[in-house]
């Protein structure tokens, strides 16, 4: 698995130039990872349907095979227990993605969240911190959340 790993580090790290406010795709994909992650975990209890929910998001956002979405959740899951909070992630979502991007992570945290059909307390507040801290209104956050809701449920 090891060798997995850096096979995909070395095939999708895209090295950002010298200035600060260039991120790189690999940067994005955990930090999106790690979200997805930490949603699955806000209520305490890891369904199947959320963790087939995240393998699948990040599989097709990303464009990747199978192996390639198991080496970046491995990444994300070190890059988790590395980081201090959300911070580290979303500041990263305001240098790389644009505002449309942004809300796609939104939603992409409410369908974690609505996976297993029940929507905890926990949950709806992660999701709010995430929308505050990447500057999604309140208005796009419950406007996404409704869309998911109707989809998924």
């Amino acid at each position: 698995m090891i060798s997995t790993v850096k096979q995909f580090f070395e095939k999708y790290v895209k090295s950002a130039s010298g200035s600060t406010d260039n991120v790189s795709d690999h940067s994005l994909m955990i930090a999106t990872a790690a979200l997805l992650i930490e949603m699955m975990r806000a209520d305490a209890q890891i369904s199947e349907d959320e963790h087939r929910m995240i393998t699948n998001t990040i599989q097709s956002k990303f464009e990747l095979t199978v192996e390639e979405t198991g080496a970046l959740l491995q990444l994300a899951e070190e890059k988790i227990w590395k980081s201090t909070g959300y911070f580290e992630f979303t500041s990263l979502m305001n240098k790389g993605f644009s505002y449309s991007n942004k809300l796609k992570v939104i939603e992409h945290l409410w369908e974690i969240a609505f996976a297993d059909a029940v929507l905890d307390k926990h949950e709806e507040y992660m999701v709010r911190k995430i929308a505050d801290l990447i500057y999604v209104s309140h208005n796009d956050f419950i406007e996404a959340k409704l869309r998911v809701k109707k989809k998924l449920l």
